[in-house]
């Protein structure tokens, strides 16, 4: 009887920078006879990492699509980005996939850094499986690794392969634990089946009934049996292993060389037989299929010829070219295999395709034809770590600017614009220097548009130790009505964080009151840049007495006026420079903890400090404050000292005096500016 092709599926391939998830993605490619040569990432030839920007990093800058059948069946495979700048995205197509595959390196001392990638999965129950890659260029035995995984996995690992080595230690293939068979490697082509090492079984024999075991802990009937020492049958044995996997109860692992096409074959039969179908994905997030369309938005690309391309899965019903989801017209569908396009008329429950010029579609949006929309599960975002001031390098291309950052934006959300009144920059801020980079490349090569990116600078402020009464007159006569203005005011310094406030005790009709606004937006004025060049803060400013001239006295005398008494008044209060310090929580392992408590000494942070993180197991939040001026690459260096996976939350807290050397050295940098 002929096999029914099963419903489309799609996996994910995660994991570090650097796993071979791209080299993965080919092989699977090749293995399934989707393509017929194989390209590769150094060469630039690769389906994925297709982009301008992702060849000339030999890394993957967004998710790389590829539509492909295996075996009859229909499958979407998204190869995610590995950079930790980049994680939210990957967590978006975790969410829209049926299975993810971990893809890593044997690399013990390198398993922390997968850790929040396996608590992302288990907390949203997504089932997923290992690729361990690269076996052949490592010596480390393959327990030793998986041991390394377990530690940083809430879920049990359960090994389905061991590998078999030759004479020189090298990997030459495998032996399947369920189906107890041997296969040698053949680079390119399926593995020769091979007899059982001898004496295989004593040696290994422990490691097939461990798999059981583990098996067992989720069914009763199958723990009977093996308390009655009975056998379970090979296709019992799969059988559990797909209910298990699909239930996120259990974490298979499998071996492999994606780069000689080494346990690709048998990573592909991993999936078609145990990935779960998109009605229990469905069911997952929280969605019922029915007859009207669903789905969810799961990316969005600019294409330099197509324009917007929104890319979605299919849950319920069908996507066709002319629909109309959540307002906007489907202008085409198109599925893909990288940078190429298949136009076709319409997608099915679990396809994964792309929508054209859907302009009010956004990513992370649930499409439907009804209007009533279901509520699923979406990454949180995080917030911006690193910033930097842009602009276009031609004042031409100013305008320019704006419109396409909005793009970027909707490409990645995670990117943020912020426009500081204080310094007068436009700061594009992000997950990190490379998450950053990597945008204004986009900019330079997609939209022709070369952008100049620096550190951003440090809103400082000032303020005065000491009050005063200042006297001053405005009198101009050139002609016809002249200026006049006279006031008397008071200026005092404020608790910190109060503010500025204007107060007027003008008695007997000294200054008209329709004057005294005037005063006090001369006052507001003045206060924008002070006598250090900085906006003024934390002082109160009390209008005295004054004198007017019934014919020559107008608003603008009086504003004038204000301005010149502020002028005279704060140099002598003893203006003094305010930094801004921000409350700010480290996430890393416990390991680091006293590793990133010397960090924040050396940027000059105050400690407050430290708890374990609620449901991290092995993991602190360190509190401090810092000076906002250390902040800039602080992730940097967390992320150096702390392989990858610490990061940090911020907010402004408060403003304190800054004094000394570091004080005269803002001084210095600002008087230039202060001078134009």
């Amino acid at each position: 009887m002929a096999n029914t092709p099963a419903a489309p599926r799609c996996a994910a391939l995660v994991g570090p920078y650097l796993s071979g998830k791209t080299t993965l993605l080919e092989a699977l490619l090749s293995a399934s006879g989707t393509i017929n040569r194989r390209g590769a990432v150094k060469d630039g030839n690769s389906v994925g990492d297709h982009s301008v920007e992702a060849r000339t990093r030999q890394m993957s800058t967004e998710i790389n699509v590829a539509t492909t059948k295996y075996l009859g069946d229909p499958w979407t495979i998204l190869d995610c980005p590995g950079a930790v700048d980049l994680a939210w995205e990957t967590q978006n197509a975790l969410l829209a996939a049926d299975v993810a595959v971990i893809v890593t390196e044997p690399d013990t001392e390198r398993a922390l850094t997968l850790a929040p990638l396996f608590k992302f999965l288990d907390d949203h129950g997504i089932p997923h499986m290992v690729f361990i890659n690269k076996l052949d260029a490592s010596p480390l035995r393959v327990r030793d690794a998986v041991a390394a995984l377990q530690s940083v996995s809430q879920r049990p690992l359960v090994l389905r392969e061991v590998p078999t080595r030759g004479k020189d230690g090298e990997v030459t293939g495998y032996v399947d634990l369920v189906s107890e068979r041997c296969y040698k490697y053949k680079p390119g082509q399926p593995s020769d089946l091979v007899p059982l090492p001898e004496g295989f079984w004593d040696q290994e024999g422990t490691t097939r009934s461990t798999l059981i075991e583990k098996l067992a802990d989720y069914d009763d009937k199958l723990l009977e049996q093996l308390l009655e020492d009975v056998a379970p049958s090979k296709e019992e044995i799969y059988r559990h292993l797909a209910n298990d996997l699909a239930r996120d109860l259990i974490v298979p692992v499998f071996l492999g060389e994606a780069l000689h096409e080494g346990g690709v074959r048998r990573l592909w039969k991993a999936l078609r037989h145990e990935t779960p179908a998109p009605a229990e994905t469905a069911k997952r997030l929280g969605i019922e299929p029915g007859a009207d369309t669903i789905a969810t938005v799961v990316k969005t690309y600019h294409a330099p010829h197509s324009g917007k391309l929104s890319l979605v899965r299919v849950w319920s019903g069908q996507v066709a070219e002319g629909m109309i989801l959540n307002g906007s017209r489907v202008s085409g569908v198109l599925r893909l295999l990288g940078a190429a396009q298949e136009k076709v008329p319409a997608a099915g429950v679990g396809e994964v395709v792309a929508l054209a010029r859907t302009e009010a579609i956004a990513t992370g949006d649930v499409l439907t034809t009804c209007g009533k929309a279901p509520t699923v599960p979406r990454p949180e975002k995080p917030q911006p770590i690193f910033g930097m001031a842009i602009h276009a390098e031609k004042r031409s291309d100013d305008v320019k600017l704006s419109g396409v950052v909005q793009k970027l934006m909707e490409e990645d959300p995670t990117l943020q614009i912020d426009h500081n009144p204080d310094t007068g920059e436009f700061v594009l801020r992000g997950q990190g220097e490379v998450h950053l980079q990597i945008a204004l490349d986009r900019m330079r090569q997609k939209y022709n548009l070369p952008v100049v990116g620096r550190r951003p600078s440090v809103a400082y402020k000032e303020t005065i130790r000491r009050g005063t009464q200042q006297h001053a007159r405005f009198k101009r006569q050139s002609g016809g009505h002249g200026q006049f203005a006279d006031i008397t005011i008071e200026v005092k310094p404020l608790p910190r964080g109060s503010g500025f406030s204007f107060t007027d005790s003008v008695v007997g009709g000294a200054i008209p009151r329709n004057y005294i606004p005037s005063v006090e937006e001369g006052i507001i004025e003045y206060c924008k840049q002070g006598p250090l060049g900085f906006p003024v803060v934390d002082i109160a400013v009390n209008l005295v007495t004054g004198q007017f001239h019934s014919v020559d006295s107008s608003d603008m005398a009086f504003k004038t006026c204000a301005r010149m008494a502020m002028q005279e008044a704060l140099p002598k209060c003893e203006p003094v420079l305010l930094e801004p310090i921000h409350h700010v929580e480290i996430t890393v392992p416990n390991a680091f903890t006293s590793r990133v408590q010397r960090i924040v000494s050396q940027r000059r942070g105050q400690l407050l400090g430290y708890d374990a993180k609620p449901g991290w197991d092995g993991w602190d939040v360190v509190a401090a404050h810092m000076p906002q001026a250390e902040l800039h690459d602080l992730i940097v260096e967390l992320r150096s000292a702390t392989l990858g996976v610490g990061t940090f939350t911020e907010r402004f807290d408060h403003l304190q005096e800054l004094t000394g050397r570091l004080a005269e050295r803002v001084l210095a940098e600002r008087q230039p500016h202060a001078a134009q």
